[in-house]
Formats: structure tokens, C-alpha cells, sequence
């Protein structure tokens, strides 16, 4: 059965994100932002960044590195594109419409693949996944960056029971690490590396996924 995207649905809440988004989060996913983009410039200088949306990460990246932003809303690129403008952001190189699912991008291309609070948004996370594996060059590295609720206990019935409500602010506390890891795992080539909690408290996790060499 074939999976049905609402894309257009997601473009126009997008839109509606786009004016406030970076008063919303900005303080709050600081810390997450900067670990992600040093944990991505760490495999190398090839950067793709999906879910770049407003561009909160990209002002973390050193200046030695080469950074491809993609998201779904033309709106959130309209805001990211104005930060590597006024902040004269040299290192981005390219911020381009795109599906994660369809990344219309070459093969093995990048060093490291950043995704920084969107994995829970996307209709088919495992789907990509593979998108972000296919242009992942040998050795690369995945960094996902999102809520990752717990896989068992009193906290995930607790997590599971407030989902829905979670979900309005765009993050899942249904979705857990151990979901990367099977896909990993069925892969073949793919392996969890690191499971690191960021602030606050490690409400959130940042999760990195080795190619091998």
C-alpha cells in the first residue's frame, strides 16, 4: 500500500509557522543547534541540511564547511534565505526547495546529513531515511536532532498518552531511538554511533547514524 502525502497540508502550516517560528524556538533549541551543526561539520566539509526551515541552525556552522539547506515550505527558505544575507553566512551554499522523501540530489555526495527537528514531521521517516543514505558519501554520518521519547516504563506510557498534544508543537513523543535503529539495522550498512541528550535535560536527543566506510 502506498503511503499518501499530505504535502500541500504541510506547506500551508508551514506558512503559518513561518512569521513566528524563530520567537518561538530560537532560545529554546539554542543548544541543540549548535550540537547538531558540530557534530555534522565533524564528518567532513559537505553539509546537507534537511528541515533547514527558518535557517536557525546554519549561523552555527563553522566557516570551513559547505552547507546545502533543503526544506519543504517556500516560506521558512524566504527567512533562512534573509539570515545567510544579513548575516553573511558564506559557508551556505545552496537553500533549495525540496522533499525529503525525494531529495533530487546525486548519490554520495555528502559527508554528513543534519536533521534537526523534522524527522518526526515527515509522513515516511524510514523512506527519508533512505533519501539521506543515498547521498550520504561512505563513512558519512546522519545527525538526527528531534524529541525521542522512551522506549518502555512509566515515561512512555506517559509520553504515548500525551502524543497528540505533542504533536501540535511538531515534535512526537511516540517516536523513539530505537526506531532509528531498526532501520539501521535493516540498512545493513548503517549503524547508531551515539545517543547524546541536549538541554533541557535531555528533553531532547541527538542521534548519530555511521555508513560504513
Amino acid at each position: 500500500m502506498s503511503v499518501q502525502y499530505d504535502l500541500e497540508g504541510q506547506k500551508r502550516a508551514y506558512e503559518k509557522w513561518a512569521p513566528i517560528y524563530d520567537r518561538v524556538y530560537v532560545k529554546l533549541l539554542a543548544d541543540a543547534h549548535r550540537k547538531t551543526a558540530t557534530a555534522a561539520a565533524a564528518c567532513g566539509p559537505d553539509i546537507l541540511e534537511v528541515g533547514v526551515g527558518t535557517g536557525l541552525v546554519l549561523r552555527h556552522y563553522p566557516s570551513t564547511v559547505r552547507v546545502v539547506g533543503v526544506d519543504l515550505s517556500v516560506h521558512m527558505l524566504a527567512k533562512a534565505l534573509e539570515k545567510v544575507r544579513e548575516e553573511k553566512l558564506s559557508h551556505v551554499r545552496a537553500i533549495v526547495a525540496m522533499d525529503a522523501c525525494r531529495l533530487g540530489l546525486p548519490d554520495a555526495v555528502f559527508d554528513a546529513v543534519a536533521v534537526p527537528f523534522v524527522i518526526t514531521l515527515v509522513p515516511d521517516p524510514e523512506a527519508a531515511l533512505d533519501e539521506m543514505r543515498r547521498v550520504l558519501k561512505p563513512g558519512g554520518e546522519i545527525v538526527v536532532t528531534s524529541k525521542m521519547g522512551a522506549d518502555q516504563g512509566f515515561v512512555a506510557k506517559v509520553e504515548g498518552a500525551v502524543a497528540p498534544l505533542v504533536a501540535k508543537m511538531g515534535w512526537s513523543s511516540d517516536f523513539k531511538v530505537s526506531r532509528l535503529r531498526r532501520w539501521a539495522d535493516k540498512a545493513g550498512d548503517m549503524s547508531v554511533i551515539d545517543v547524546q541528550p541536549t538541554f533541557p535535560v535531555g528533553f531532547f536527543k541527538i542521534v548519530r547514524i555511521k555508513k560504513a566506510g
